[in-house]
């Protein structure tokens, strides 16, 4: 019987694949990990054949862990970041990279190398960037697509297909150009509420008049849980699978882990007072509305981005995951950011909050901008900024900072959430999946710092998950995205906020807004 799916998650640097059954367990889980490129300076690339090499081994290796067959799987799906994939005519790699090598044919999602192509488009005040929080991020695929015309103009030339990463898997899978609703609304400045989904008069004030025929792109998008097509002979078998297995329309890697977490919410009747918060290599918060709720730096509202009838908006922070990274790896008492390492660090927080007390380090505060400003300042140029550092060099000074941070990273949020409330949103329940639930420190202060109620699901694979729950509809093991949403959710743990704590984290609160007020000012001196 076909009632299993198998779900590909492609992240920043690995890919990986999950096989479920129809009521969401998580039987196996396979990663692989794929190469970057850095030739320069904000500039990160990759190689799509490399990600489509490990997605056919962690998917061949995660129905091997699980024990089905290929005849037990009735549909997969793929999600990944918003990277920039190139191909020429033939459907062959087309270099996107300075250097020219062919095979470096995708500029990653945290590719910055577009901010002057992105602050140009934002300047135009065009309609269309009403739908985009009033600007354009430099991650966003129309300011990377400006810069390889102008850049790289031997490579446009050749041009003969733009994909969204996740649409490039989905191409790849079945030979189908389809374009998901989702990458493309997200991504694109497509706007799927209106009857004419592209905007000729800004791709042509952006440059870009001839990107619908350069890129095959297409004037109708598939819906999130549409089945784009089945494998193909050739992909069946690299996968392990055959040719009977329905492909969903792709996903957003973020937008999918709302889904997977927020799907039981919007069964219950919950989710417009939920949002979900998907924690990695960097943060994106997702909510869902009946009406769209436009608001400066939010990216959105998406119309029917994930769900129908719904509009999605984002917001997040461009480093968090990473930014912890970067502190272990740059202190003098650090090194290579390892599980181990941040497990070490994170024991040692615990101690001396009980040794010291809970409100450890209060000297030290921290802007988290390392990697620009995505919500909500809208600026990808910001700065990180560290006040009350001494000489210490010790293992204890790491700890002490490494909490500073973390607090840095709730309090973010809690700016975010606090912007997001002003354009009309009221949560109270923050779902958090990814990565940081592996980090006690971030579960507690994302509680305590917003005072909302913090659910952390049972499958901590929401993206995963959210992946298979389109495949599950796509592939008619449930009928729509609801049911499958509700089928397939797996309950989770509460965290509920500290009352004892507020006025500590209400203090660091006031420094933080001040620290954006000097930090504003000192860049504005002549």
């Amino acid at each position: 019987m076909r009632d299993h799916l198998v779900a590909v998650d492609v992240g920043t640097g690995s890919a990986r694949a999950g096989v479920f059954d129809r009521k969401g367990n998580l039987l196996a889980k396979v990663k692989r990990p794929i190469a970057i490129f850095r030739p320069k300076e904000n500039h990160a690339e990759q190689d799509s054949e490399d990600i489509w090499a490990a997605v056919c081994d962690a998917v061949r290796a995660a129905l091997a862990d699980a024990g089905i067959e290929a005849g037990q799987v009735a549909g997969i799906g793929f999600d990944a970041t918003c990277s920039l994939v190139a191909r020429d005519a033939d459907g062959a790699p087309l270099s996107v990279s300075t250097t020219g090598q062919q095979n470096q044919d995708t500029i990653m999602w945290l590719d910055h190398r577009a901010i002057r192509e992105a602050d140009r488009l934002s300047a135009t005040g065009h309609p269309v960037l009403g739908f985009s929080g009033g600007s354009l991020s430099p991650e966003m695929e129309m300011p990377k697509l400006a810069w390889l015309k102008t850049q790289l103009p031997r490579s446009w030339e050749r041009a003969g297909h733009f994909f969204d990463l996740a649409d490039f898997l989905t191409w790849k899978a079945t030979g189908s150009t389809a374009r998901s609703r989702c990458t493309l609304t997200a991504k694109w400045n497509y706007l799927a509420h209106e009857a004419h989904g592209w905007r000729e008069d800004f791709l042509g004030m952006a440059g870009l008049d001839d990107l619908l025929a350069k890129g095959s792109l297409p004037h109708d998008t598939a819906a999130v849980g549409a089945c784009v097509g089945r494998l193909t002979p050739e992909c069946a078998d690299a996968l392990g699978l055959d040719t009977e297995v329905a492909v969903s329309a792709g996903l957003i890697d973020a937008y999918a882990g709302a889904f997977g977490v927020l799907g039981g919410a919007a069964a219950a009747g919950e989710l417009e007072s939920s949002v979900a918060l998907i924690g990695g290599t960097s943060s994106c918060l997702v909510a869902f509305a009946r009406e769209a709720k436009p608001g400066r730096s939010l990216w959105g509202p998406y119309y029917e981005a994930v769900l129908p009838e719904h509009w999605l908006v984002e917001g997040g922070q461009s480093a968090t995951g990473a930014l912890l990274d970067h502190l272990v790896q740059m202190h003098a008492a650090g090194g290579a950011p390892t599980v181990e390492l941040h497990a070490r660090v994170i024991a040692r927080v615990e101690e001396l909050r009980a040794l010291e007390g809970p409100d450890l380090a209060p000297e030290i505060n921290i802007l988290p901008d390392f990697h620009g400003n995505r919500t909500p300042l809208a600026d990808p140029q910001a700065t990180g900024v560290i006040s009350g550092l001494t000489l210490d060099t010790s293992f204890d000074g790491l700890c002490r900072l490494y909490w500073r941070c973390c607090v840095a990273v709730a309090l973010g949020i809690r700016h975010i959430l606090e912007t997001m409330t002003g354009y009309g949103y009221a949560f109270n329940r923050l779902h958090v999946t990814g990565g940081h639930v592996n980090n006690p420190l971030l579960i507690e202060l994302y509680a305590d710092v917003t005072g909302c109620r913090v659910l952390v699901p049972d499958t901590y694979d929401a993206v995963l998950l959210g992946t298979a729950m389109t495949a599950a509809v796509a592939g008619s093991v449930h009928a729509d995205l609801t049911v499958a949403g509700l089928a397939m959710d797996r309950g989770g743990s509460e965290r509920r906020p500290d009352a004892a704590r507020a006025a500590q984290y209400d203090r660091d609160y006031r420094r933080f807004l001040a620290m954006l007020r000097h930090r504003a000012e000192l860049r504005g001196m002549a």
